[in-house]
């Protein structure tokens, strides 16, 4: 991973930036200059890569059989080497993301105040550091959830550490609960922040507390099977601290309306017909008359027709994304209320905290309704489907998963903690997915080729490194 010095840091409203594959180059020339646009990069780069449908980087809307490819459907059949996917995401989240945030925490850290500002400085510095922090907690739980151990502890020092070792996920987990608590603490709203340098909040410190301690509920809900008192400890306390309330609390990124700063969907969508809708998701909403469809994609002659997972289809035979992904500026979703009362729903079936889960579900489709324009629908359809308590995995999973739609990579971690809905594999997948569909991505080529005696001993340890591998918190 650290042969690679691959550093991103001009701001997004750029049209450039300056990049650098030589192992000798300093790592830190790029780095000079302040800490917002450094923010403000890492920021788009990791919704772009939650956001983008590119087959190079982000597969999850295949995975969970929500689209399929119209003619190279190599990526729904679950190669992802041919692409070398693994090394983009593995890049995109390493370098562009945790790169730059840890750079822009250096300059902070090593800044010396003016006689003006020394007096504000301090609670400036650690509302600005805690942002910072909390966005890596944010992508190193995105890591770990995708692979399973990952370089943490010697991952961002590549002078130190050019070969870092792997560390354990479980590990990675309980330290990201534990700084993420702290960062949440030291938060304050009468202290300055990064301004318009963050896209995401603007600055509202009360927004980003309510983002910490959500962040809080999705680690702590993440470990209910395999840690179950450190998760309903890690749920209780984020409950306490206060969620996002509401979809004004949402944190998005917005993309704008001029290349290039339009959204990754459109970017995909707009010029090219590489898309269909997945034959598993749009039969489940016609037979559940489910009005989300009607944003979800776009009608052949008044129906709603997708192809079946794995096969080729012709555009314009099935149904497209909607309009949504044509959109140049459909903003890209890192955290949503949505998302976050499905959690709760979660943790009242689990362990009755937080509410009651029947109400709790209610308010997650509802919320869900509501995102896509539809709220005088909600009603109707959880009458029709209501939460069944005998089964609450199955309820809350698949609508969780209907929900999820344009939140692929979060709608992964719900489908393998609650083993709903439950997704069946092309017969034509490869022979490496063990004819399931995948619970993990495979580690970078990359690594094993740079980095080889810590991937060899990563790979060992998570029991092998193999696309049906479990993350250590799927247990089930």
């Amino acid at each position: 991973m650290k042969k690679y010095i691959i550093i991103l840091t001009l701001p997004f409203l750029l049209a450039g930036c300056r990049t650098s594959d030589d192992v000798n180059s300093d790592p830190h020339a790029s780095y000079d200059t302040q800490p917002e646009p450094l923010l403000t990069y890492a920021q788009k780069e990791l919704s772009d890569y939650l956001t983008t449908p590119s087959v190079n980087e982000n597969n999850t809307r295949l995975i969970m059989q929500y689209w399929q490819e119209t003619i190279y459907v190599n990526e729904s059949n679950y190669d992802f080497t041919n692409r070398n996917v693994s090394n983009n995401v593995w890049r995109d989240n390493y370098v562009n993301v945790l790169k730059n945030l840890d750079q822009a925490s250096k300059i902070i850290t090593a800044y010396v105040p003016t006689f003006a500002e020394a007096a504000a400085w301090p609670a400036k510095r650690d509302n600005q550091l805690a942002i910072l922090d909390l966005m890596k907690a944010y992508t190193f739980q995105v890591l770990v959830d995708t692979y399973g151990d990952i370089p943490y502890t010697e991952a961002l020092d590549n002078d130190k550490y050019p070969l870092p070792k792997y560390d354990k996920a479980s590990m990675i987990y309980t330290d990201l609960i534990t700084k993420v608590s702290a960062d949440v603490n030291k938060l304050s709203t009468t202290g300055g922040t990064f301004g318009n340098g963050d896209i995401f909040y603007k600055g509202d410190i009360s927004k980003w507390k309510k983002f910490g301690n959500s962040l809080l509920l999705k680690l702590g809900i993440a470990l209910a099977d395999i840690n179950p008192t450190l998760a309903q400890n890690t749920v209780s306390q984020a409950i306490a601290g206060g969620v996002l309330a509401s979809s004004a609390d949402d944190c998005k990124f917005q993309y704008l309306a001029a290349s290039p700063n339009q959204s990754p969907i459109y970017l995909e969508t707009a010029s090219r017909d590489d898309f269909i809708g997945g034959k598993t998701l749009v039969d489940y909403m016609n037979d559940t008359n489910d009005t989300r469809i009607t944003k979800y994609y776009s009608d052949v002659d008044g129906e709603y027709i997708g192809q079946v997972i794995g096969a080729p289809g012709d555009f314009s035979s099935f149904s497209n994304a909607g309009s949504f992904a044509y959109t140049s500026t459909t903003p890209g979703v890192i955290l949503s209320y949505t998302e976050v009362v499905f959690y709760l729903a979660e943790a009242a079936a689990r362990w009755g905290i937080g509410g009651a889960p029947a109400a709790l579900y209610n308010t997650a489709v509802t919320s869900s309704f509501t995102d896509w324009g539809l709220a005088a629908d909600a009603a109707t359809y959880l009458a029709a489907h209501p939460y069944d308590a005998s089964n609450w995995k199955k309820s809350i999973g698949e609508q969780a998963w209907v929900a999820m739609y344009n939140q692929a990579v979060t709608s992964w971690n719900f489908y393998r903690r609650l083993d709903y809905p439950q997704l069946i594999a092309p017969a034509t997948a490869i022979p490496n997915a063990g004819g399931k569909v995948p619970v993990r991505l495979q580690y970078p080529p990359l690594e094993s080729t740079t980095n080889g005696t810590n991937y060899a001993a990563a790979s060992v340890a998570i029991g092998g490194d193999k696309l049906t591998t479990k993350i250590f918190w799927d247990i089930n």
